[in-house]
């Protein structure tokens, strides 16, 4: 807490407000076509409500000083608030307008289908009239080129928002909805759900990776393999715990006796950045923390927590087995 009669100094102010136009969350940290359109918006909507501001002012400040001529004063404060506030208005509205076609009707070279669970993100690239390939809780996306983003729910209104990338879109049950992006630079930037979805809603996050096309059509390539088998003696413990402990009921391990459908793919839980839908970052603390105590890190998910049935080392040996899927 700020100590009685310190004050907080001027710089101070403009270095935590400049902070917040930064980072990996942030909507005026553009990195996608439709977020700088959105940042266009943003700018034009805040210099029409400055101009309108600006006129209330001066007119109010004018007719009140105004003395031989007080009541034509008052007509043009009148007259102004009735017309020239609703005109700025509409000009706003029809310029916001304007740029949702050209948001919505962009075609698209990748479709992925994005569901809301609790309280992750199932995640399917579309690639012919065969199965999707699953890379669930993480978004890859590649530079300069169209992604059609179908998003769907089965439970709850879920809402998908990457600022940095794309306004947000909401995850309707019994409804698809579309949402174009086309992502302007490489990097990793963060996700949410910004829809209230229940208990977990806070820590259902998404990482979202850009990469160059080649190095996306690589990473898609490897995604389509099935999981390979643990060299390490440890992770090769791990699997065996794995499916004796009955993961493989909830998720799915390609090239694995795991095929259950309720949880996230595992098969390349190691190519991913974060643990547990942007929670943690991706290592084998982190995965081995997450197995042991997902109940009381994440209220409400499907993910029971094993720190009771499962010693130290058992937890480990199925972290280092999961983060050596890659």
């Amino acid at each position: 807490m700020r100590s009685p009669g310190r004050r907080i100094r001027p710089a101070s102010l403009v270095v935590a407000v400049l902070a917040g136009c930064d980072g990996t969350q942030s909507a005026l940290n553009v990195a996608g076509a439709e977020s700088r359109l959105v940042l266009d918006l943003l700018v034009v909507m805040a210099a029409g409500t400055l101009v309108v501001w600006a006129a209330v002012l001066l007119l109010a400040c004018w007719s009140s000083r105004a003395t031989r001529h007080r009541e034509f004063a008052h007509r043009i404060v009148f007259v102004g608030g009735l017309v020239v506030t609703p005109l700025v208005v509409l000009g706003l509205l029809v310029y916001g307008l304007r740029l949702m076609p050209a948001l919505r009707e962009a075609p698209a070279q990748w479709t992925i289908r994005i569901d809301g669970e609790q309280y992750w993100w199932r995640i399917g690239y579309a690639e012919g009239e065969g199965e999707p390939t699953r890379s669930d809780n993480e978004l890859v996306l590649p530079r300069g080129e169209a992604a059609e983003l179908l998003l769907a729910s089965e439970g709850v209104i879920h809402s998908l928002w990457v600022p940095a990338i794309a306004g947000k879109m909401d995850l309707i049950p019994g409804r698809t909805n579309r949402l174009v992006v086309r992502p302007e630079r490489a990097g990793v930037f963060r996700g949410q759900c910004a829809e209230f979805c229940g208990t977990g809603h806070a820590h259902m996050g998404l990482a979202v990776r850009v990469l160059e096309p080649d190095d996306f059509r690589d990473w898609l390539r490897a995604q389509r393999k099935p999981a390979r088998s643990p060299e390490h003696p440890e992770a090769r413990d791990g699997a065996r715990l794995f499916l004796a402990t009955g993961c493989g009921a909830c998720h799915t391990i390609r090239g694995t006796a795991a095929d259950g459908s309720l949880g996230p793919d595992l098969t390349h839980y190691g190519s991913r950045t974060t643990v547990a839908a942007g929670l943690y970052p991706m290592n084998i603390g982190t995965t081995a923390g997450w197995v042991a105590g997902a109940q009381e890190l994440k209220p409400g998910s499907h993910m029971p927590s094993f720190g009771r049935a499962l010693d130290g080392a058992d937890l480990r040996a199925i972290a280092a087995y999961l983060v050596s899927l890659e």
